[in-house]
């Protein structure tokens, strides 16, 4: 599939909290459960620069993924780990979309001098983690009950990639 990776720009925030919103509606990849509104998403997009960037996939002309590199920890001893978002839209989730955003992320994540990504995701969610262990990514441990997710405690996977 011929997708282009780029910088994300203001002018994609609709296209990625649309995104965004999928996956909060199909409880497979945050203990969000809230649609986010525009106003959200431009306050965390503003979060995001210098080495905590964001990009997207844009498939002719349309945005069908994206991805960032979000601060792990706000402290000084977590400087060089970053921790990562990835989201598909649904009718290109499995279509290798998701590593070619990972492949761009480690790129910048090496340029910014980090040298780990961290994830967190659901041990439910499959088709995540064959593409983060596809990607390098390994389990590092599971939290159990670390989270509510209607209405149901909800266990979620860590996992990292050393860069």
């Amino acid at each position: 599939m011929n997708v282009l990776i780029r910088e994300a720009k203001a002018d994609d925030l609709g296209a990625i909290r649309e995104i965004y919103n999928q996956g909060i509606h199909d409880r497979i990849a945050t203990l969000e459960t809230e649609e986010k509104d525009y106003l959200y998403m431009k306050e965390w997009f503003e979060k995001h620069s210098g080495r905590f960037q964001v990009i997207v996939a844009e498939k002719d002309g349309k945005i069908i993924g994206w991805a960032s590199l979000n601060q792990y920890n706000n402290r000084c001893a977590y400087d060089g780990v970053a921790d990562i978002s990835v989201y598909i839209s649904r009718d290109f989730r499995g279509k290798g979309v998701g590593n070619k955003l990972l492949a761009e992320l480690e790129s910048i994540a090496r340029v910014n001098n980090f040298h780990k990504m961290v994830l967190f995701t659901f041990p439910f969610n499959q088709l995540g983690q064959g593409l983060y262990k596809k990607t390098g990514f390994r389990e590092v441990g599971i939290f159990q009950n670390q989270g509510i997710l209607d209405g149901k405690f909800v266990d979620v996977m860590a996992m990292e990639k050393l860069l």
